[in-house]
């Protein structure tokens, strides 16, 4: 059994899942861990991803989705063609650091931390600002989520309230604490947590799917934690946001349309249980 299994799920991302990789690679070079990195194509190869890939060997393991069958049926592929202690996802478009020994000090945080269930990192942007990564679960806030996937928040007081209450934009992230969930951009899981409440739910084909596993934790008392002083870089493109404009996003956007899916099925599958499970001081 390895320490940690990595799990990088492409969809026509071939340039970034080897950027993505590679500083994996680096990370773990001096690192005294036992990692493999797993890719789970759900692009069945179009881009030869799967031949890029090839040159780093078995420190690569490649999985074959047949098929693009969404980010959380993808990664739950990937957590079950490894047997690690932790599973973590990792997104295409990140980058793990040089020099900080991000992996190794991840798996020593839940190592000393039994009872958590998933950690995820700060994530930074390009330009080494603070990306909020750590949510509410504020149900006037979820209501609100679909505008500001098309920018309203930046238009509408009302809106950005909620979704600063949403981001937890009145807290500065610089202490490592319970949060209710976190962006699964970047996130490590306990694999005996995962094998007691389940892998993500394959309802949602993609987006909220990090929200409902960290709630699903959170109900069977396993806790969440935000680490702030072990950081990734994350690009954070937005697609679902690409297109402006309610309407004209549904028309014309698919990931708008999948993002609004996954938020009614949310609501409906959470629609007994609207509560917070942490609180700030």
């Amino acid at each position: 059994m390895f320490d940690l299994n990595i799990v990088i799920v492409n969809f026509l991302t071939k340039a970034q899942v080897e950027n993505a990789v590679r500083s994996v690679l680096v990370d773990l070079a001096s690192s005294p861990l036992s990692a493999q990195i797993t890719v789970v194509d759900n692009s069945q190869n179009i881009d030869g991803v799967k031949e890029a890939l090839a040159s780093h060997g078995n420190k690569v393991k490649f999985v074959d989705a047949l098929g693009n069958i969404g980010f959380g049926a993808g990664n739950n592929l990937g957590f079950r063609a490894v047997r690690a202690r932790y599973q973590m996802i990792l997104n295409p478009d990140t980058i793990v650091p040089h020099g900080a020994r991000v992996l190794e000090r991840l798996v020593k945080f839940m190592d000393d931390h039994p009872q958590v269930g998933a950690a995820g990192p700060k994530l930074l942007y390009p330009d080494d600002s603070t990306q909020y990564s750590c949510y509410r679960f504020d149900r006037p806030s979820i209501l609100i989520k679909p505008f500001k996937h098309i920018n309203w928040d930046k238009k509408y007081k009302f809106i950005k309230k909620y979704v600063d209450r949403l981001e937890m934009k009145d807290w500065e992230h610089n202490e490592t604490r319970p949060v209710d969930w976190l962006l699964g951009a970047a996130l490590i899981l306990r694999s005996a947590a995962v094998q007691k409440v389940g892998m993500f739910d394959g309802r949602y084909f993609m987006y909220l799917e990090d929200c409902d596993l960290c709630q699903t934790l959170w109900e069977n008392g396993i806790p969440v934690y935000y680490v702030h002083d072990i950081a990734i870089t994350h690009h954070h493109e937005r697609l679902s946001a690409a297109v402006p404009g309610a309407l004209t996003a549904l028309v014309k956007n698919k990931l708008a349309r999948i993002h609004l899916a996954s938020w009614v099925k949310y609501l409906w599958k959470w629609r007994q249980k609207h509560k917070y499970y942490v609180k700030l001081s």
